[in-house]
């Protein structure tokens, strides 16, 4: 299966289900964190999704430029859980950053990631650009990808 890129108009009511099903049972159910997941960003966003005998096990939401954040970003970063350890993941992060890339060629990429996945994101090329806070009771920190014009 390929990588799929839907903006939101373009998502199905199932693909749509789904994405909001994985967000609430990975970050509200399993990490226990009670926080608002619906925040209107959805609709003027990019949703990257990879997709296994007609079910979504991989998905994120790529933000533009001044929609949340001044620089581009990305999160609600979920990989169903029979799939995590796979490699998955990475190519999930790579791929919306190529496409982040594609789209806003001079873009910064700007995230509050979860904080025992610094490391993971630092071998992208992120840095850390804050001190270790908690976020909707989890420990997460601000990181940023500087892009660099070739």
């Amino acid at each position: 299966m390929a990588w799929t890129v839907k903006e939101f108009n373009e998502l199905t009511t199932t693909e749509l289900y789904q994405i909001i099903q994985h967000r609430v049972n990975i970050f509200i159910v399993e990490q226990q964190s009670i926080y608002e997941d619906l925040d209107d960003h959805d609709q003027n966003s990019l949703h990257i999704l990879y997709k296994e005998e007609g079910r979504i096990v991989a998905y994120a939401r790529l933000l533009p430029p001044g929609e949340k954040y001044e620089e581009a970003s990305f999160g609600r970063v979920v990989v169903a859980k029979e799939k995590r350890g796979t490699g998955l993941g990475k190519e999930l992060i790579a791929f919306t950053m190529q496409l982040a890339k594609e789209r806003w060629a001079t873009a910064n990429i700007f995230i509050q990631a979860q904080h025992y996945l610094k490391k993971f994101y630092q071998e992208f090329g992120f840095e850390a650009v804050s001190e270790p806070y908690d976020y909707d009771n989890v420990p997460h920190i601000d990181m940023l990808y500087a892009a660099i014009d070739v």
